[in-house]
């Protein structure tokens, strides 16, 4: 387990979203991006498979990351996590997300993390003009249309 703790924390240790990617494809060769969701202006979950690799400390990977591709977290699951349930994991007492998130293989979290429930308040930062933005579902801002 110590080494697999060791390969979530050398990832986080990039800081950078393209450089985890660039680390993720030399340690383990080809990955696939399954999903890119962002929750409010300032939050990304990137998620992607390792299925290709029999040495990966897990089969899927969840990275946080700000706006400007600065790392917050990776995570490790044995399958890919569905978003309520991610962010149900994360703010549990926010009824807007639901569903179980698979087991936790590893975590490391950056200097960039801080908690992202703070993201989903009413009263979170925006750099949206309160008439050019909409909440989104769990909270956060989004661009109106």
């Amino acid at each position: 387990m110590v080494a697999q703790m060791d390969a979530f924390a050398e990832l986080a240790d990039c800081l950078t979203l393209g450089a985890l990617l660039d680390a993720v494809r030399e340690r383990w060769g080809d990955f696939e991006l399954l999903s890119h969701w962002k929750q409010g202006e300032f939050h990304h979950d990137i998620v992607i498979s390792l299925q290709g690799s029999s040495d990966s400390p897990c089969e899927a990977l969840v990275v946080a990351a700000n706006c400007n591709g600065g790392i917050k977290e990776v995570l490790g699951f044995d399958e890919p996590p569905e978003r309520s349930a991610l962010w149900h994991g994360r703010c549990p007492e926010n009824p807007e997300f639901e569903g179980e998130l698979p087991d936790i293989r590893g975590m490391a979290r950056t200097h960039h993390w801080f908690d992202p429930c703070e993201l989903l308040k009413p009263d979170a930062r925006s750099e949206l003009r309160s008439e050019f933005r909409r909440r989104r579902r769990g909270g956060g801002w989004e661009p109106t249309d």
